[in-house]
């Protein structure tokens, strides 16, 4: 937990509260429905917790917000963000019901009121986001065909909307075809070593109407 008041001192009391509760929800959960594996919940504020935050360091979403989080797993980003941003509404989906009864029962037990979480495909979603959050679910291109429908036309924010994806690596081929991509690398913001290679690419989509 000080890891993550180290980079957001300005938490609430009931957002230090929601974010301490995390490795208690997430370990007696994932001691009945392995989502996280065995040697990452030790991990967990740094691998899942903070990495999930570092689309935070990139942008402040604005209140009434729209997000959706495709393959969010146990959770991530979408969980985190959610704490942090209790004013912008977080739809997290996956296609694996396990993954996805544990964000629902992890939400609850945080008492998050802006977190509405299902099984489902990509493709099938029929709502309009501000911006669709991921944490290297699939390549960008796969992605993109996944959600290219999904964006608002009026964007809110100084970044237009679009895609935030969590990813590590050598992304330079993988994103060669996209001219408008920024890519926001988090050893810049966070000084753990799990950091080096770790980035979040920012693609602006153009709405589709």
């Amino acid at each position: 937990m000080e890891l993550i008041l180290k980079y957001f001192p300005d938490l609430t009391p009931l957002q230090i509260e929601q974010f301490t509760k995390l490795y208690d929800l997430y370990n007696d959960w994932n001691s009945k429905i392995n989502v996280i594996s065995r040697k990452d919940i030790d991990e967990l504020y740094s691998r899942h917790v903070l990495h999930s935050l570092g689309i935070a360091k990139v942008i402040q979403f604005n209140p009434g917000t729209k997000i959706l989080d495709v393959g969010t797993g146990g959770g991530f980003p979408g969980i985190p963000l959610a704490i942090l941003f209790p004013e912008t509404q977080f739809y997290l989906i996956d296609i694996i019901a396990k993954k996805i009864k544990v964000v629902n029962e992890v939400a609850q037990g945080l008492g998050l009121k802006n977190v509405k979480a299902e099984q489902k495909r990509a493709e099938l979603v029929k709502e309009e986001f501000d911006f669709i959050v991921s944490r290297a679910v699939t390549n960008m291109p796969d992605f993109v065909k996944w959600i290219k429908d999904k964006t608002k036309k009026n964007s809110t924010h100084e970044l237009k909307n679009g895609i935030l994806y969590l990813k590590g690596g050598d992304l330079t081929e993988e994103l060669s075809a996209y001219k408008t991509v920024q890519l926001y690398d988090l050893s810049e913001f966070f000084e753990e070593d799990f950091f080096e290679t770790k980035k979040v690419v920012y693609l602006p989509l153009k709405y589709k109407g």
